[in-house]
């Protein structure tokens, strides 16, 4: 257990943080103590030498991680939650732009919303369970520590934004997140925030020794470098489960695009690809030009980007999708997935490669596509890709 921090319900560990003077700050932990410090006038300054310095270290020396057998493969998550206020009892809404609940209804809110993620997430990652209730899933996660701040979202101004950028820099330093990452084994951290035209802000955002694929600018210097994977989530409190389900939806598409290879791939090529071309039915325009499985923001049957209600009927293969269009085809509309952005997500990632598919692709088995978010450091060593090498 870290520190002065207390167990709760389950394995989940939580703390509440209040800004305090600096006079009464508690001396850190050995472990903080034993590593460097760096003297920065901001987060950013001080990680363009720690980034360098950590990603030669992490890039060259020999991988200690022991490997995992998954699937499934487990998701430890650090969850810390915002709550700027300035009587204790309720959000200030100056801060936040449009949200001035009270604290404790926040607080409910953010942990029904991260329960209701860590099912959803796991139930998506079961192939075809639409079929098969017994489908096991390739992802398991489970929150291991929950911290509380009742402060606003550390910022900074970044070139090219409208609005301060939420400073994951800071946010990091706050979380020990390279202690969590490198002693831990932590692979997400999950951030509840706000927008609410106020900040600005990534949906996803990794760091690591392979670089930073994710639905961010992909500045590869915004967060620490660690020898292991982790990606940055950040919620808005003011919405929903669907809406934070849906990052982890860019972020899929982000990690199997870029293993696919359609970050080096022509524009005009895309359409040629196994996930965009031939999973998708998508080309450079990211619209629909052949109902396969769709993406994110299309179905199959989409029109425009998040039409998740069009009751519009198509022909798709995604129910037996195969690469080489030898699966059946059935009429396909919103009726399939109840007509709901959250009902799309589950119906769209249960079509995923995942645990006991029998796909091929050229003569050759297709890998379970799962593992991009499940293993990111094992499938980079192995060069990992959609198709069996």
């Amino acid at each position: 257990m870290k520190g002065n921090i207390r167990r709760v319900a389950g394995s989940t560990l939580h703390r509440v943080t209040r800004p305090v003077p600096a006079a009464s700050l508690p001396l850190p932990s050995r472990r903080q103590a034993d590593r460097p410090q760096l003297r920065r006038r901001s987060s950013h300054d001080a990680l363009r030498v720690m980034g360098c310095t950590m990603l030669f270290a992490a890039c060259t020396a020999a991988p200690d991680q022991d490997r995992p057998s998954g699937p499934p493969w487990e998701i430890p998550v650090v969850v810390v939650r915002y709550l700027p206020t300035s009587d204790g009892d309720v959000v200030d809404r100056s801060a936040t732009g449009d949200w001035g609940e009270s604290i404790a209804d926040t607080r409910r809110k953010t942990d029904s919303l991260t329960a209701a993620l860590v099912a959803a997430l796991g139930d998506g990652s079961r192939y075809r369970a639409y079929v098969d209730s017994a489908a096991p899933p390739s992802l398991r996660y489970h929150v291991v520590h929950t911290e509380e701040r009742l402060e606003p979202l550390p910022t900074f101004d970044k070139p090219g934004h409208d609005v301060p950028m939420t400073d994951y820099a800071a946010i990091a330093a706050a979380l020990d997140i390279v202690g969590w990452v490198e002693d831990e084994g932590v692979k997400e951290v999950w951030i509840w925030g706000y927008h609410g035209g106020v900040i600005d802000l990534w949906e996803s955002n990794m760091a690591g020794p392979w670089g930073d694929v994710s639905n961010s600018d992909r500045d590869t210097l915004d967060l620490p470098v660690t020898s292991r994977t982790y990606t940055v989530y950040h919620y808005n409190y003011q919405r929903g489960l669907p809406e934070a389900v849906e990052n982890h939806m860019h972020q899929l598409e982000a990690v199997v695009n870029a293993a696919d290879g359609r970050d080096s791939t022509p524009g005009d090529a895309w359409s040629d690809l196994l996930f965009w071309g031939k999973f998708v039915g998508s080309d450079i325009s990211h619209r629909i030009v052949s109902p396969r499985c769709g993406w994110s923001h299309f179905p199959p049957n989409a029109e425009r980007d998040y039409d998740w209600a069009n009751q519009r009927f198509v022909e798709s293969d995604c129910e037996d999708w195969r690469p080489d269009r030898m699966g059946a085809t059935q009429r396909t509309n919103c009726e399939r997935w109840g007509c709901t952005s959250l009902g799309w997500f589950r119906y769209w990632t249960h079509n995923i490669p995942g645990a006991g598919h029998t796909l091929s692709y050229g003569g050759r088995p297709l890998t379970n596509w799962w593992r991009l978010i499940g293993d990111y450091d094992g499938a980079m060593r192995e060069g990992y890709g959609l198709v069996v090498r």
